[in-house]
């Protein structure tokens, strides 16, 4: 596929209005929610399109929901160490419930918590 400043545009969006968290499949039937696959997506992208990907994140960090910044918080960290911690670092100052899911069990955190977690691993 050639690289079109679009590409990636609908996952993006995915992952920004995600209401949900999930690195892993959900449910009994272990499905991938649609951000899921979306996160999965941009990851992959992250490879070869990281210098345009990753400002569209960045921005991700003030404007998604709060799993949507998560999402983003993660994927910067894939692309660059740095940048992913810069990235929880701005997120530990801010407040917004996030629910997950991990196979069967929902559960919900904070952006502050879920974030000071990650700077501490």
């Amino acid at each position: 596929m050639l690289w079109k400043k679009q590409a990636y545009d609908d996952e993006l969006q995915l992952i920004a209005d995600a209401d949900t968290l999930a690195f892993g499949g959900v449910g009994i039937a272990g499905t991938l929610l649609p951000a899921t696959k979306a996160y999965f997506a941009v990851e992959e992208g992250l490879r070869q399109h990281g210098g345009d990907l990753r400002p569209r994140l960045e921005k991700m960090l003030d404007k998604a929901t709060p799993a949507g910044r998560v999402y983003a918080a993660e994927l910067l960290t894939h692309a660059d160490a740095a940048a992913g911690r810069a990235a929880w670092q701005k997120l530990s100052g801010q407040r917004g419930e996030v629910k997950t899911f991990t196979g069967c069990i929902m559960s919900s955190t904070t952006l502050e918590r879920y974030a000071e977690e990650r700077l501490r691993s």
